[in-house]
């Protein structure tokens, strides 16, 4: 935007600020009909600062009618999502010290995951309860485990654990070979998450349900010969990370299934581009959590005798890592984002 402006909006702002309805309450549907049409239009991108000006001015007091007399509905939802939209836009015009980049992860990224928490808590959930279940299941069934790991594989941890190194397998290829196939596979299998929730999510699922699986049978192996807390010492130095990753990659591929089942107010392409393109910023940024697990599974936690409170260390700052950033923090900025928008 090239005109002049007091902070965050033009001059000629004030024009706007008049009340749209009079100090009464009318039924929701009766106040969706008399501004559909508005609120339709206002997606559409424009480059008059005027024009900029009123549209969020109307917002914000459409947005106040709406939470005082229908505060718990969808309506609320959707004025306050265009809302923060227009606010980002002048947000980005604004002369910045800042760098692009970081705007993306300081700023944009986080009010994305933020519009998907719900999603993201239903895809960890998910994958909790299928991982007790394969905890469950092996725990009462030995053979359980060999049919979900297959016998090869249990057969060699079981040689491995008979030997006194039950961790053998991170340490029998090279560091880097070993970095550059994990990083490239877990990648992979991320991208498979997502990409199948073009199935309506049912493919994610799938994916999500097959790993937890796994995960809550590989550790079950471990626990039944004794090795439980060593286990998670050892393999969660890597595995924090990259099993919150594929979590949130699933979570991803749900929010762009669920776009194509639930379009809400939107038409389905709409929803579909909307939800696309916020899938497509949280995989971006999953992709350096793969690359640093692939480094500590490959050059870290092959060091099974490493201190207890190096592993805790590490194990640690990983889950802080995880939380603090796909959850205290987009809350934190979708909070100030909001506060600056109605102030």
């Amino acid at each position: 935007m090239a005109a002049k402006t007091t902070g965050y909006f033009p001059k000629c702002a004030k024009l706007y600020l008049q009340p749209l309805y009079p100090d009464k309450q009318m039924r929701e549907g009766q106040f969706i009909k008399q501004n559909i049409e508005r609120w339709k239009s206002y997606e559409k991108p424009t480059e008059d600062p005027d024009e900029v000006a009123k549209r969020f001015t109307y917002l914000v007091d459409d947005l106040a009618y709406a939470k005082t007399y229908y505060p718990f509905s969808n309506t609320v939802k959707f004025i306050n999502s265009l809302a923060s939209a227009i606010y980002l836009s002048i947000y980005r015009n604004k002369k910045e010290k800042s760098s692009k980049f970081r705007l993306f992860f300081a700023r944009e990224l986080p009010l994305s995951i933020r519009r998907h928490h719900r999603t993201f808590l239903f895809a960890l959930l998910f994958f909790l309860a299928f991982m007790g279940i394969g905890i469950f299941s092996a725990w009462q069934d030995q053979d359980f485990v060999r049919g979900v790991l297959g016998d090869e594989y249990v057969d060699m941890t079981e040689r491995n654990i008979a030997r006194g190194d039950p961790f053998a397998v991170y340490k029998d290829s090279g560091q880097l070979y070993m970095f550059v196939r994990i990083a490239f596979n877990n990648i992979f299998v991320s991208l498979m998450l997502f990409a199948s929730g073009l199935m309506v999510s049912v493919g994610t699922l799938y994916y999500l349900f097959r790993n937890a699986m796994m995960l809550g049978v590989f550790e079950q192996m471990f626990f039944h010969h004794g090795l439980g807390v060593q286990s998670i010492l050892v393999v969660f130095i890597h595995g924090t990370l990259e099993i919150s990753a594929l979590v949130i990659a699933g979570a991803a591929g749900l929010v762009l299934g669920n776009s194509i089942l639930f379009p809400k107010t939107y038409t389905r392409l709409q929803s579909f581009r909307r939800a696309a393109f916020d899938a497509m910023k949280i995989m971006l940024c999953l992709v350096p959590v793969f690359i640093v697990a692939a480094f500590f599974e490959s050059y870290v936690t092959r060091h099974t005798g490493m201190p207890v409170w190096m592993s805790v260390l590490i194990l640690s700052g990983s889950l802080w890592f995880i939380l603090w950033y796909f959850v205290y923090y987009p809350i934190k900025v979708s909070r100030r984002v909001h506060e600056e928008a109605i102030a």
